[in-house]
């Protein structure tokens, strides 16, 4: 029923049927069940796991390496290959790409389960009304007509439409769906507004709200996806991810490395036709047919088959790095992008602040025999825990708060003029409210003033359990006095009262509105020696000022407290016994920022990344928050840099971009102006953070390049992020910005490692085919290379450690290159040596080796005419296991040492030593144990057609592997040096 807000009730009762004695008969109910649905927002749509494993497939990279599998199997059966042989290389090559393909369905699984505990916390029931009688249902039971009860504390189960108050007034928090800081009055009558919006239907409760105040009835209008929160969320389920800066990259890596590969494969082709007649081929077409298996060779030579897995999986470490740090990461893609991130748009309440009402100041009349007449206390602590001091003007610690006997009266008051609970959750292990943030922070402000006649009370307060603590002093005077009669607070009168008796006396105490409690009062409690004295102009004009100082220049929200001695036996109070008031004090609250949020406002300057506090309080407010967190340091005029959303869209369009450039504060928005922000700053090539947590924040969540969701916010603005923050806290989000670019460092690490070991490979194929020489490396060795050097010590390369200085360096650029020009240069020196060295080995051991034929060089290039000459040795002595074997141990080792200059791109190893990365030493280890199983085990010797090596021959795989350190360490020096890396004629590669 979507117009229900301006209806009468009686008109939406019989809409549904319902008599609001009685509530719907258990027929109804069914009929109503068909009819219009459960009560259950409906789920994300999975993934079917075959679209999982396919979506791992989907990478230029992976499908040339599938063509590579599938030509090597045609080429095999056309020379006439049958079993093992066959298939050997394309069954390599798909159980590598399977293990690729696993890692990335398991890792998206679970960001789908983070998400699916995290729902567990919607768990509702609520209090329904049927047959005429009262019984406790679960949420997702009710239907359309079904007559609700609702009280403090409750979370409204559907949207619904009020029908009775049982009280002088309902307050509901609906900050999740509005972003609205205070609470809303509802009512019963209907609304004319046009266009109306949720802040306009002030008689409807929408699902997931939580009432803080009063008691009512109301019917339900609308279930599951026909909610307030069900429709924002189905508009979000059509928005479509962006692709992020990463994938982006690595995509275009792949087809610049894709063209490099299908150019040096034709290459290498074409300069071997001269070839194709030699007799060792028997015939041109089988030497067309060889040369062709070379080619594909090289391709699978060139390709980085671990590459999307090794992405994968170092996201996955990222995402379980950042699980400790209170986020779960729901799309592993944006570990990374919070690497390049240039600007956070962050909310107020809750993020930058702790989201818990605490008093701050407090203001007595000492005397009024001298001046200043008032005192002002200041009290630590900005949670609901009941721990902080009291301090004096002078800053000394209050030893005894309630010898003081306005500090006394203040916490009575605030104790029994009081309708909240303060509560300690054992599983979240903290303190937590049920009714309004206000009354609450006064409960905690009794527990700060402790008791009365206990020298040791501060002690004794904290032998207590946390249970036991959160309210010990609240209902201590709460069982010292006996509460007779209330008055509710009310939006004409602003202020609440309540009478009790203690020992045959009745008093009254009073909470509102200061300049509705001071107009009342006639008398103040003197904190000096607690006396009564009446209530002059002079101490009236410096309480205003008092007020005026709390709420102006440190905006606080201002409370004034009072009493009056009522009549022995008096059983209830009314409007005209709020008169002749003696004022106890004034209390200033906050919500306090939280303590390590300047800290890391400070660590986003160092790092180039601006932050934009979004908030709907008033500007005056949200600016001094922002004095208080270090967003507007060293700034005296905020001109230019505070803005609320009507003044933004004011602005003509250049000025308007202008403001864009310097904005600090975004104050007075509505949830929609958040998109309108995310979408203005992205045109201007800015990487957005955005932080939500109400259904409406949703859209922007969806829009902006990385959507983090509070974990105490809707499921719908979690399902629209990319992440969650547990803890809601803004220093949560400066950590995963350091984490992003630390991964993204190591990303680079180890796509250098891969792609240097890979043109190393390459090298050495098209040497060796220029050349003239047998293949030094068959491709099912190829492979065992790729898969066991580049793998794991490639992975592991994702443990080191981050840089001292990634938060003092500005954000990447999203359109730089995941390798530069002077990185590529780099490649190709590393992997030439790589290459050169394979090829060396190879060399060596035919020519030079004490065990091998000890052949001139110029017999080994001509190899292939071997059975057309008259030779002094056998031509079977070039199908002898031991050179590829050298030049396979060669390779992996080089390998390994390279994986070693990968700690740093830049650092020596001097500075950065290997065990620095205890994972990176522990796969280099795991990697030659593996290697020498390969050689020294029959059956896997046999299948990568190896032999076990000599202890000569293992000297030399090292004397040629070793100088690869060193020939990087003359790289970085160059790296290190602006001058040197300048002389080096290449260009950006544009990747």
């Amino acid at each position: 029923m979507e117009d229900a807000y301006a209806k009468s009730v009686a008109e939406v009762l019989e809409a549904f049927g319902v008599d609001r004695t009685k509530g719907l008969t258990d027929s109804q109910v069914e009929q109503h069940a068909r009819l219009y649905g459960k009560n259950v927002l409906p789920q994300e749509e999975s993934t079917p796991f075959w679209k999982l494993v396919l979506k791992q497939f989907d990478d230029l990279l992976v499908k040339i390496l599938i063509a590579a599998a599938v030509i090597s199997f045609l080429l095999a059966r056309m020379n006439g290959e049958t079993g093992l042989s066959a298939f050997l290389e394309p069954s390599v090559i798909f159980m590598i790409l399977a293990a690729n393909a696993a890692v990335g369905v398991i890792t998206e699984t679970n960001a789908e389960k983070a998400l699916e505990e995290l729902r567990a916390y919607q768990a509702d029931i609520a209090t329904v009304l049927r047959n005429g009688c009262f019984s406790i249902l679960p949420a997702t039971e009710l239907v359309p007509g079904d007559i609700v009860e609702v009280g403090v504390g409750c979370k409204v189960p559907a949207d619904m439409r009020m029908v009775e108050m049982f009280s002088h007034q309902l307050r509901v928090d609906q900050a999740i769906l509005t972003g609205e800081s205070c609470s809303v009055a509802k009512e019963l009558e209907s609304t004319s507004a046009m266009n109306a919006v949720y802040q306009d239907k002030t008689n409807i409760l929408f699902s997931g709200t939580v009432v803080v105040a009063g008691r009512a009835r109301a019917v339900v209008i609308g279930v599951g996806s026909n909610t307030a929160m069900g429709s924002i969320r189905d508009a979000m389920l059509r928005t479509e991810d962006e692709a992020t800066p990463l994938k982006k990259k690595l995509d275009e890596f792949g087809t610049f490395l894709a063209k490099v590969i299908a150019g040096i494969c034709i290459l290498v082709w074409v300069v071997n036709i001269g070839h194709f007649r030699d007799p060792s081929h028997g015939g041109f077409v089988r030497g067309a047919i060889h040369y062709f298996k070379v080619a594909v060779a090289l391709a699978v030579a060139a390709i980085p088959e671990g590459l999307p897995a090794v992405v994968t999986t170092c996201l996955a470490l990222g995402t379980k790095r950042m699980a400790r740090l209170n986020t779960i990461v729901r799309s592993l893609p944006s570990v990374e992008t919070l690497g390049c991130t240039t600007v956070i748009c962050s909310d107020k309440t809750g993020t930058l602040t702790t989201n818990m009402m605490s008093v701050s100041k407090v203001c007595v009349v000492r005397s009024v025999h001298q001046r200043p007449m008032t005192d002002e206390y200041s009290i630590s602590g900005t949670t609901f825990a009941p721990e902080g001091f009291i301090y004096d003007a002078g800053g000394l610690q209050l030893e005894f708060p309630p010898q003081s006997p306005c500090l006394l009266h203040l916490a009575m008051c605030s104790a029994l003029c009081n309708e909240s609970t303060l509560q300690f959750n054992p599983d979240k292990k903290c303190y937590e409210k049920i009714g309004e943030s206000t009354e609450v922070a006064l409960r905690v402000l009794v527990e700060k003033v402790g008791l009365p006649g206990f020298d040791s009370m501060p002690s004794a307060l904290n032998m207590l359990t946390k249970h036991e603590r959160a309210s010990y002093c609240n209902r201590y005077w709460e069982n010292q006095f006996r509460k007779i009669s209330i008055l509710e607070f009310s939006r004409d009168r602003k202020r609440m009262s309540v009478l009790c008796s203690r020992k045959q006396q009745e008093i009254m105490f009073s909470k509102g509105a200061p300049e509705s409690i001071m107009a009342r009062c006639t008398h103040i409690l003197c904190n000096d020696d607690g006396s009564s004295v009446p209530l002059t102009m002079d101490i009236r004009n410096e309480l205003e000022a008092r007020f005026q100082s709390f709420a102006g220049k440190d905006t606080l929200r201002c409370l004034a407290l009072a009493l009056k001695r009522m009549p022995p036996g008096q059983q209830s109070i009314s409007y005209a016994d709020e008169a002749n008031l003696t004022f106890i004090g004034l209390v200033g609250m906050l919500d306090p920022p939280r303590e390590e949020v300047r800290d890391a406002i400070h660590s986003c300057m160092s790092a180039g990344i601006r932050v934009i506090v979004v908030t709907g309080d008033n500007k005056s407010t949200a600016e001094s928050l922002c004095r208080q967190i270090g967003a507007f340091e060293h700034l005296d005029d905020f001109a230019g840099y505070s803005y609320t959303a009507s003044e933004f869209e004011g602005l003509p369009p250049l000025e308007r971009t202008n403001a864009l450039q310097r904005m600090v504060l975004f104050s007075r928005v509505e949830p929609s102006h958040k998109k309108m922000l995310v979408e203005a700053l992205q045109t201007h090539n800015e990487v957005v953070a955005m932080t939500g947590d109400g259904v409406n924040d949703a859209p922007a969540l969806k829009k902006a390049d990385i959507g983090i969701a509070m974990g105490s916010g809707t499921a719908v603005a979690k399902s629209a992020s990319d992440m969650v923050l547990a803890d809601d806290n803004f220093a949560t989000i400066v950590a995963a910005v350091a984490e992003g670019r630390a991964i993204y460092n190591n990303t680079k690490q180890f796509i250098r490692y891969m792609i240097s070991s890979n043109i190393g490979e390459v090298v050495c194929i098209f040497v060796a085919a220029v050349l003239g020489m047998p293949d030094t490396l068959i491709p099912v060795q190829l492979l065992w290379v790729n898969l066991v050097t580049d793998g794991l010590p490639a992975t592991a390369i994702g443990f080191n450690k981050p840089d001292v200085n990634i938060m003092t360096v500005k954000p990447r650029k999203v359109n730089e290159a995941v390798v530069s020009g002077w990185l590529f240069f780099r490649y190709l020196v590393i992997g030439a040596y790589v290459g050169l060295a394979t090829i060396a080995g190879f060399v060596w051991w035919f020519v030079y080796s004490e065990n091998g034929p000890g052949l001139p060089y110029s017999e080994l290039v001509n190899f292939d005419s071997c059975s057309a000459r008259q030779t002094s040795y056998p031509c079977s002595i070039f199908e002898d296991r031991h050179p590829s074997t050298v030049s396979m141990t060669v390779l992996v080792v080089v390998e390994m040492f390279n994986a070693l200059n990968n700690l740093s791109e830049n650092q020596s190893l001097l500075v950065i030593h290997p065990w620095s990365n205890l994972w990176l030493v522990g796969s280099i280890i795991l990697t030659m144990l593996l290697h020498v199983a390969v050689l020294y085990i029959e059956p896997l010797a046999a299948l990568f057609s190896v032999s076990p090596l000599s202890w000569a021959e293992w000297k030399i795989v090292l004397y040629l592997s070793f100088p690869v350190i060193l020939i990087d360490e003359v790289l970085k020096l160059f790296s290190r040096s602006p001058r040197g890396k300048s002389k080096i004629p290449f260009k950006v590669v544009e990747t």
